[in-house]
């Protein structure tokens, strides 16, 4: 790949991918460039500097890869958000809508304890839906939300405000248009 300046040029767009209209934006180009990689986990981690944070949530599935590097970043404990019936374990759920449809999350139900500091990650932000779920899982467990990390948004759908309404601190390290 060649040298790129921010986190914006390691990303890839495939056209009509998963369906035809949608312009996928791909960030296993970005993962896969050692440099691509850490300035991804270094500038998500750059406004929270400072702050308590015990524990990270990742919403699944590339939110793991971006929560388990930033966990080990900071030394604190990782914690997954999967999709239902993906966990072992005795589980919370938490429902939330698609573009087209409905889809439940859920988290271990000892995975963070009342007060700890959580930061919820993921690569993309688009509606909102599946962060908006993870958010209620942590709050649900006592959890006290200092922020939301993401690689990219899509103003355009909306999810940045939808967060924003409720409460949470954003953080966005690039933008793309469109779908």
């Amino acid at each position: 790949m060649p040298k790129s300046n921010s986190v914006k040029d390691y990303i890839r767009t495939i056209v009509d991918f998963p369906h035809e209209g949608i312009m996928f934006r791909d960030v296993t180009t970005l993962f896969a460039d050692p440099r691509g990689f850490r300035m991804a986990i270094d500038q998500m981690l750059h406004p929270y500097a400072g702050e308590r944070i015990d524990k990270v949530v990742g919403l699944e599935a590339r939110g793991f890869i971006i929560g388990g590097a930033i966990a080990h970043q900071l030394s604190v404990g990782f914690v997954p958000v999967r999709k239902k019936g993906k966990l072992p374990g005795t589980t919370i759920s938490e429902e939330y809508k698609l573009e087209y449809g409905e889809a439940i999350v859920e988290v271990h139900d000892d995975a963070i304890q009342p007060g700890e500091k959580v930061l919820v990650v993921d690569d993309l932000l688009a509606t909102g839906g599946t962060a908006e779920a993870g958010i209620k899982l942590v709050e649900r467990l006592g959890g006290e939300i200092i922020g939301c990390a993401f690689i990219i948004d899509l103003p355009e759908l909306g999810g940045r405000k939808k967060l924003e309404a409720m409460g949470m601190d954003v953080s966005i390290l690039c933008e793309f248009e469109g779908l």
